[in-house]
């Protein structure tokens, strides 16, 4: 149940980094509660997580969802660039996290 707790904090950090792009540095009213409450939401889900998954292991998995999370719906919303080194980083991104999750006990 933890790693289900601790990918829901990922996917919330991806929405509450691409939300802080909609509050307009906290100026608009629902996007900035909306944000709050998702990075709120986000680091509780983590706390929870790493009562039982090791907290470097869960800490870089919740940044590493958010930061493919954040690159990707930054190339679908925001038209950011989409070259393939960039592209190939994320993917070595994608390939650590899955090798952390591997080499946890």
């Amino acid at each position: 149940m933890a790693w289900i707790y601790l990918i829901v904090a990922g996917l919330l950090e991806t929405g509450w980094a691409i939300g802080l792009k909609y509050t307009y540095g906290f100026t608009r009213l629902v996007p900035s509660i909306l944000t709050i409450a998702a990075i709120a939401a986000s680091m509780i889900l983590l706390a929870i997580a790493a009562k039982t998954i090791p907290i470097g292991t869960a800490y870089a998995i919740w940044v590493g969802i958010g930061a493919v999370g954040a690159v990707v719906l930054g190339i679908v919303l925001f038209d950011e660039p989409r070259d393939l080194a960039r592209l190939a980083f994320v993917g070595l991104l994608i390939v650590s996290l899955v090798g952390l999750k591997l080499t946890t006990r």
